[in-house]
C-alpha cells in the first residue's frame, strides 16, 4: 500500500492503481470520456488530467487514468492550469463534433463558454477515443473495428471502409461509445449497426420456443465456436431456457 494525497485528502491505495482509481473510488470527480473500467486505459481524450507533485517536489500535468499512485504523491484535480487545460480540450472536441449533446453538456459543466476554433459541419460525433474498437478486441474477441490513418485523417474504421466479416453484431461498440457516434437498433428480424462510416444488417436468431428475435445470428455462432456446445444449445431465448 502506498499513501498519496488528492485535493488534500490522505488516501491508501495498492500499488498499480492509478490515481483515477482511487478518485473514482473516493467519489473525487475528474471527468473522462475515453475510459472505461472493462478496457485498458488509454488516455486518448486528455479530459482526466490532474497536477501531480512527487516526493521529490517536481510538479507536472498527467493523464490520471495512466499514471500509477506512488508514495508520497500530492495530486491536484481543479487548479487554474488543469481547468485551463481541460476547458481547451474541450473547446477541440466541440470544434470536432458540435453537435454532440454529451459533450455540450460536458462543456458547460467545465465552463466552456466559447469555442474559439473552426467547427466542422459533417454532423460527426466521433471523438477517436478508441472505446469502441477496445472493447471489440478485449472483450469481445472480435476486434472488427479499428482506429485507421494518422493525424487529421485518423478515423475508427472497419478493414478497408467493408462490411465486417469479423463482425457479430453484439452491439459492444455502440453500448459503450461515450458521445453516440455508433447506434444499435433491432427492427423485426434485423439489428442495424450504424458507424460513422459504414451501416451494416444482421439477420437476428429467433427463439424456437416463443418466437422473439433475441440475438444476432453472427452472435450465436460466436458463442458456439468459443463454448464448444452445439448449436441446439442456443436455439432458445434467455427467457425461455
Amino acid at each position: 500500500m502506498v499513501k498519496l494525497t488528492i485535493d488534500g485528502r490522505e488516501f491508501q491505495a495498492e500499488e498499480g492503481k492509478t490515481i483515477l482509481d482511487v478518485a473514482q473510488g473516493n467519489n473525487i470527480y475528474i471527468p473522462t470520456l475515453c475510459y472505461h473500467e472493462s478496457v485498458a486505459p488509454y488516455g486518448a481524450c486528455r479530459l482526466c488530467m490532474v497536477e501531480i507533485t512527487n516526493k521529490r517536489g517536481k510538479k507536472k500535468l498527467v493523464t490520471s487514468c495512466l499514471y500509477p499512485v506512488e508514495e508520497g504523491l500530492d495530486v491536484k484535480t481543479d487548479t487554474p492550469r488543469v481547468v485551463s487545460v481541460r476547458r481547451m480540450v474541450m473547446e477541440f472536441l466541440l470544434a470536432r463534433c458540435p453537435d454532440s449533446e454529451v459533450l455540450r453538456k460536458l462543456g458547460d459543466k467545465l465552463g466552456v463558454e466559447k469555442v474559439r476554433f473552426s467547427q466542422e459541419e459533417d454532423k460527426n460525433k466521433c471523438i477517436l477515443c478508441g472505446l469502441c474498437a477496445r472493447a471489440c478486441d478485449e472483450v469481445v474477441g472480435a476486434s472488427a473495428i479499428s482506429l485507421v490513418n494518422r493525424g487529421v485523417d485518423r478515423q475508427m474504421a472497419t478493414p478497408f471502409f467493408d462490411a465486417s466479416a469479423t463482425c457479430i453484431a453484439c452491439g459492444s461498440c455502440a453500448f459503450v461509445c461515450p458521445t453516440g457516434a455508433i447506434k444499435c437498433e433491432d427492427i423485426g428480424d434485423t439489428r442495424k449497426l450504424t458507424m460513422p462510416n459504414i451501416t451494416q444488417e444482421f439477420r437476428l436468431a429467433k427463439c424456437k420456443a416463443c418466437g422473439a428475435y433475441w440475438a444476432p445470428e453472427r452472435q450465436v455462432d460466436f458463442f458456439v465456436k468459443k463454448s464448444g456446445l452445439t448449436r441446439e444449445e442456443y436455439e432458445l431465448c434467455p427467457d425461455c431456457r
